[in-house]
């Protein structure tokens, strides 16, 4: 269990509104777990109710590819994080963790903690196999081949989990937002086998699992409808189980109570579309992976919508465009995205067995035909079969009459609620210049729980090569000082006082205190780009500090020029970090600092002295020096830590200069 500063500082994030309904939901899943006000006994459906598929369904794709990837699951393996080619198993042991082995037992769901990694070990190496994602892939492959063999592994797969995973029972009954991913999956896979008149469901064994499965989707549906994340928590999980249950209710309108759910859950999407994401299209959570995760959930509510002929507001479709727009203009013209606050690798409407799936290019594509916006094409580039199988077969054709001429990138330089603003030159060229500024809010409600402690870092990318990174997640579950380092200070490209991050953590996923940044001046014109801004996290020191971050860019020189500046009274240390990609050669040189990467050459050079230099490559401890690009993957690359001394108000610059290869 936490100890006791965690629940400590989880109170202090607590309004005394939020207190009393948790306490009202701790007397809920008490009362659930005595066997009141449950589902245990789910009524009958109505199988005449008509519901549209979820899935359009596409055969313009390429059928070896997902008899392949079919064929690998049948064959009972898995792809999970770091376990390549796991040997999952055809029947799979569901409540075991892939990774550490450990079986976890069919306690009570809700009141399982599912954290205790001594226990339970990384709880994702359960979760995500039991999301049924896998299970999608194989009836892809059985609507592009008609091969019974899918049907019957689908079944099997299903009724398995069925049995081993009891209602209100165990890992896979905790979690109201894997609960709803599945119910999506679900819905994927009935869409794709035939619904309610498939092969499947013949002869009286067939329509006995056809009873036994609906019974657990109406049992998924309710328990998310009781079990809604609220108050601190109320963040993507829940979008994601508004939207799961939204798309039950559009898949499976075979119960009177759906009514009434779909149209809370849809009122709750029309809600956090607006309360969670700025009018500029940044989400609120300030990560770049949840910004494509809560728009995937968006996505597929609104086209179960569609399809029933129940679409939401304009206002929603505007906020969800103008979150492709974001996306457009944060990916470079190699289609890298900063690795911006937290991510896990998870994702819920994958939908191509492809290994370089891309889903924010993916989702680009699909923007661009739901909003014929020839920019996204652009950055989207070729058609993804994800969005094929979501818009059906006469996408293709209609992506390639979505001319590109006249597209203006990027979209955006400066999204100020948001808090992200792009310094550079010769956008979608072989010249191209980016620098991404971060003087956004920490994270999302009180406990911020995905937000990293990166005020006024700074990102560069030249010719489509990162050079200077946010270092990523890792792990959520792993060490502490792993969980710590990759969300702290001294894992961006900022300055850090006195050894201490700018806010300060509460537990894994909380902040009790939180720096606010914000910008106080952007310009930008065809001769330069001018960022200023400020971070007030360290004004909780005994002596107080105002870090001020300046930056310049001069586009006829390439070269840009920050200043920081610290306004305080008293002797401080100071630290300046520069994150390289591993993919640089870096070397150090009095008091520049060189990077190579592909013919490009990127020089800092800090103009003042007094500076201690430092290269750190894979350092353990403390940890500096990593990059992680996958979940719970790290690997080495170079990090610069420049260390200095200041007795009040100092400032000190740096010179960045470019030169391409010719």
């Amino acid at each position: 269990m936490p100890d006791l500063s965690w629940y400590m500082n989880r109170f202090r994030c607590m309004s005394w509104q939020e207190v009393r309904s948790r306490m009202y939901s701790a007397v809920y899943m008490n009362t659930q777990r005595i066997g009141m006000f449950t589902a245990r006994h789910p009524p009958e459906p109505d199988l005449n109710q008509a519901a549209a598929p979820v899935l359009s369904g596409t055969r313009c794709v390429n059928v070896d590819k997902y008899r392949r990837a079919a064929e690998f699951i049948l064959d009972g393996k898995l792809n999970l994080f770091t376990l390549n080619n796991l040997n999952y198993g055809k029947i799979p042991n569901w409540n075991q963790n892939a990774q550490s082995g450990q079986n976890v037992p069919l306690r009570f769901g809700k009141m399982l903690d599912y954290r205790n990694v001594a226990r339970v070990g990384d709880i994702k190496y359960i979760w995500i196999p039991n999301r049924h994602d896998h299970l999608v892939t194989v009836a892809q492959a059985y609507y592009l081949t008609a091969d019974p063999r899918y049907l019957s592994f689908i079944s099997k797969q299903i009724v398995s989990w069925i049995e081993q995973c009891p209602y209100l029972k165990g890992p896979n009954w905790t979690s109201s937002l894997e609960l709803a991913i599945r119910l999506i999956n679900w819905a994927n896979i009935w869409s794709l086998i035939g619904g309610v008149d498939s092969e499947l469901f013949s002869g009286e064994d067939g329509k006995q699992f056809r009873s036994r499965w609906l019974a657990v989707i109406f049992q998924h549906a309710d328990f998310i409808h009781g079990h809604f994340s609220k108050n601190s928590s109320a963040n993507n999980h829940l979008i994601g189980e508004a939207a799961g249950l939204f798309v039950a209710c559009e898949s499976w309108p075979f119960w009177k109570q759906f009514n009434s759910w779909r149209s809370i859950s849809q009122t709750i999407l029309e809600q956090e579309m607006l309360a969670q994401n700025y009018r500029d299209g940044v989400n609120k959570e300030q990560t770049f992976f949840y910004q494509q995760f809560v728009l995937n959930f968006f996505l597929i509510a609104e086209l179960a919508a569609q399809a029933n002929d129940r679409p939401f507001s304009r206002e929603y479709k505007k906020r969800m465009e103008c979150m492709l727009e974001f996306i457009a203009s944060m990916m470079d013209k190699s289609g890298n995205m900063p690795m911006v606050g937290d991510g896990d690798d998870g994702y819920i409407l994958r939908l191509s067995p492809e290994k370089g799936f891309c889903h924010y290019r993916s989702l680009l594509a699909t923007g661009s035909l739901l909003f014929g916006r020839k920019e996204f094409k652009v950055k989207a580039g070729e058609l993804d079969d994800k969005t094929c199988w979501l818009l059906g077969d006469s996408v293709a054709q209609t992506y390639l009459s979505i001319k590109n001429g006249g597209a203006i990138l990027p979209v955006r330089q400066e999204f100020p609620e948001g808090g992200y603003y792009i310094l550079g030159s010769d956008f979608e060229t072989e010249k191209e210049i980016r620098m991404i500024v971060d003087a956004g809010p920490l994270g999302y409600t009180s406990i911020a729980a995905h937000g990293h402690a990166d005020a006024l870092a700074v990102m560069l990318s030249v010719s489509g090569m990162e050079f200077l990174v946010d270092p990523g997640t890792f792990s959520y579950q792993s060490e502490v000082k792993w969980r710590d380092y990759f969300r702290g200070t001294s894992a961006h490209n900022t300055v850090r006082i006195d050894q201490q991050d700018q806010s300060v953590i509460g537990g894994k996923f909380m902040w009790h205190h939180k720096a606010h940044a914000d910008c106080e001046q952007w310009e930008s014109d065809t001769n330069k780009d001018k960022f200023v801004g400020y971070q007030n996290g360290y004004l909780r020191l005994d002596d107080p500090v105002l870090h001020r971050r300046e930056i310049s860019f001069d586009k006829a020189t390439k070269r840009f020029h920050i200043t920081d500046s610290l306004e305080c009274k008293q002797h401080h240390e100071v630290e300046l970090f520069w994150h390289f990609s591993e993919r640089c050669e870096v070397m150090v040189d009095g008091s520049s600092i060189y990077a190579w990467q592909d013919g490009c050459m990127v020089a800092l050079d800090l103009k003042d002295a007094g500076w201690e230099i430092r290269s750190c490559f894979g350092q353990e401890s403390p940890p500096c020096g990593w990059v992680s690009r996958y979940f719970n993957v790290k690997v080495p690359t170079t990090t610069i830590v420049c260390k200095r001394n200041i007795d009040g108000t100092d400032s000190f610059a740096t010179k960045i200069t470019i030169w391409f290869a010719k």
